[in-house]
């Protein structure tokens, strides 16, 4: 079992450090910023929301379509998880803020219709096992609760790591991402 929780470590932290170029910050060109989203976010993950912020933020995702925000509670071991609809099929995700990409297991990308082995080898991700293949890929779609982004990077790591990861190649591309207290709130 520690070795599973030290491999997983391993795969955050290569997957954070070796492709860490390949999150684009900037939004789709459909989605128009909110004015209330501008100012300083140097930490956005305890980001506050007043209620007029949320108020324009609202009647942003209103006037684009958008669904509501969704909202993901905290778990025990204190990590945030939500069930992802990939390409058409449900994966349970790890909200990680601090990688810079998608990451899925071999499993994970099978299940969802991923021929891993015509993939590119694009490096390695070091687990407690060893080192194993890393393999980049597009994902036409990540929809969590409503919210929606296409053409998302990804990269399949082959090795069990227990959970699917949810990182920058997705979060940066929401209107907000914001903590309080034990709730995550995505718009």
């Amino acid at each position: 079992m520690l070795g599973r929780y030290l491999g997983l470590a391993a795969v955050i932290a290569v997957v954070s450090i070796g492709v860490a170029g390949l999150a684009g910050r900037a939004p789709p060109a459909e989605v128009e910023p909110s004015t209330a989203l501008a100012g300083n976010h140097d930490n956005w993950t305890t980001h506050s929301v007043r209620k007029e912020q949320a108020a324009a933020i609202a009647k942003a995702d209103r006037k684009r379509g958008a669904s509501g925000p969704v909202l993901l509670e905290r778990a025990a071991d204190s990590h945030f998880y939500a069930d992802a609809d990939i390409n058409g099929t449900n994966v349970r995700v790890m909200v990680d803020s601090g990688a810079s990409v998608v990451a899925l297991s071999r499993r994970d990308a099978e299940a969802i219709g991923i021929d891993v082995d015509r993939l590119a080898i694009g490096g390695t991700a070091r687990t407690a096992g060893g080192e194993v293949p890393m393999r980049m890929v597009m994902l036409d779609s990540i929809d969590i609760g409503g919210i929606a982004v296409e053409r998302v990077q990804a990269a399949v790591i082959d090795a069990d790591m227990g959970v699917a990861l949810l990182g920058q190649s997705y979060l940066s591309r929401l209107a907000a991402v914001n903590v309080e207290g034990d709730t995550m709130t995505l718009r």
